[in-house]
């Protein structure tokens, strides 16, 4: 039986654990500007899923992928220890893409603004293609009169 809010507080503990892990466990400079963004732990609590990311290079994220994958049974023994559950479930290390989907998303809402300052200006310049007022209007008496003067 799978219980979420559990689960959910697990998850919790286990991302402030390894948080607190990276700057006691591992003595390590090349680890950089790590942040733990996010655990997810499967429902019976066998496997967690610790989603980071790291500020810098490209090069500075494969050098804190290498560290972080030669320190993870310490960090898993750190959380064990401050967890106190039974099982001690293991932890997989991946990248977060959230700071690229969020410069593309900036990306995309540049392009978008740029759109529509060009539909602004264009918008602006723009002439009726008809006359100002292309609706009928009713027909006064005078107007009347005289297409019954033509008719005649």
């Amino acid at each position: 039986m799978v219980d979420n809010a559990r689960a959910r507080r697990i998850a919790e503990r286990i991302k402030q654990l390894v948080t607190q892990g990276l700057s006691q466990v591992v003595k390590d400079e090349r680890v950089g500007f790590v942040t733990i963004t996010d655990v997810r732990v499967t429902g019976d609590l066998q496997h967690a899923s610790v989603f980071y990311t790291v500020l810098g290079t490209d090069e500075d994220r494969t050098t804190a992928a290498e560290v972080l994958e030669e320190y993870r049974g310490r960090l898993r023994s750190f959380v064990g220890k401050g967890l106190g559950i039974r099982l001690t479930p293991t932890l997989e290390f991946l990248l977060d893409a959230l700071p690229e989907d969020a410069q593309h998303l900036d990306e995309l809402l540049r392009e978008v603004a740029r759109r529509d300052a060009e539909l602004a200006a264009a918008r602006a310049a723009a002439g009726y293609a008809g006359d100002e007022d292309p609706y009928r209007k009713p027909r006064t008496d005078d107007e009347d009169d005289a297409d019954a003067d033509d008719r005649d």
